[in-house]
């Protein structure tokens, strides 16, 4: 099991690194590391998990994300059954706070980028136009070498840092108190969920995947995710069945049992607890842009 923090994924002698992804299926350990990541996925859906945040993810989404933040983006089932016509892709770059040297960001003209490296602590989802010119600014930088390198990061930072158009994930109180140990323990829970969410799902169960008693298990993930554990699992349900309406001909009630839910009346009120929206209405207001909010 991958440990919580890593050797750098920078290459000593660069100042950042930039990687095109192409693989069965992305990297299914929750993990956090030293440095800002911003990442965007070119093909794939699953689950998004940004420090306390859950949700869906699909083409498209690009995330930045700030030193030592856990995250995870979760591949769908389908994409774990050996399929070859199944794959996912993914552009990924990282650096250090002080790439360009310890002093730079104190200056004046370093000012929006300090905010947006603030943001970058909660999670920030880009959107709209700025999602769709950062895509093509990022495919730009794997093109680019040595010292071009840096000036196409700097154009992409210095663009991403005067957009208005993002979403703050994480929860503005949300700390990091995972050390390797817990993000072991973490990734089990998580497997488990993610692998049988569909079925009813005990304390019980979960407590003892985490080698712990239930009360302890209780309080020790309320610590770590910020929320309990009832609610993290109807999230996760809740995000499947996002995926579901936008992508299936499925009518609402298979929907609700698909997703783990056993009754429809406790479907839709947890549904439009956490969307907002009734099932009916998300799919009216989203399938036909074909994306998730």
């Amino acid at each position: 099991m991958r440990a919580a923090l890593q050797k750098s994924r920078i290459s000593p002698d660069r100042a950042f690194e930039v990687k095109f992804l192409k693989a069965p299926h992305f990297d299914p350990n929750w993990h956090f590391h030293s440095e800002y990541q911003l990442f965007i996925v070119l093909r794939g859906t699953g689950t998004r998990f940004i420090g306390d945040h859950v949700t869906p993810f699909t083409q498209g989404d690009m995330v930045f994300t700030g030193p030592n933040l856990p995250h995870l983006w979760q591949s769908g089932h389908e994409y774990f059954e050996g399929n070859k016509d199944v794959w996912t892709e993914g552009i990924v770059v990282y650096f250090h706070e002080d790439f360009l040297g310890h002093e730079f960001l104190q200056k004046k003209e370093a000012y929006q980028l300090r905010q947006l490296f603030g943001r970058s602590q909660q999670g920030v989802r880009f959107i709209g136009g700025t999602q769709e010119k950062a895509a093509k600014l990022m495919e730009e930088l794997l093109q680019t070498k040595d010292f071009d390198g840096i000036l196409a990061l700097l154009r992409l930072l210095n663009f991403l840092a005067g957009s208005q158009e993002y979403k703050l994930l994480s929860s503005a109180d949300y700390t990091n108190l995972l050390k390797a140990s817990d993000t072991e323990r973490m990734n089990k829970v998580h497997a488990y969920v993610m692998k049988n969410f569909r079925e009813k799902i005990t304390l019980d169960e979960v407590a003892e995947i985490a080698n712990m008693t239930p009360s302890s298990f209780s309080r020790y993930f309320k610590t770590h995710a910020n929320k309990t554990f009832s609610d993290f699992l109807s999230e996760i349900r809740i995000g499947h069945s996002c995926k579901l309406l936008l992508e299936k001909k499925m009518d609402i009630a298979e929907i609700c049992y698909e997703s783990g839910f056993q009754t429809l009346s406790n479907f839709n009120r947890q549904f439009k607890s956490v969307t907002a929206y009734s099932p009916l209405a998300y799919r009216k207001k989203y399938a036909d842009a074909g994306y998730h909010p």
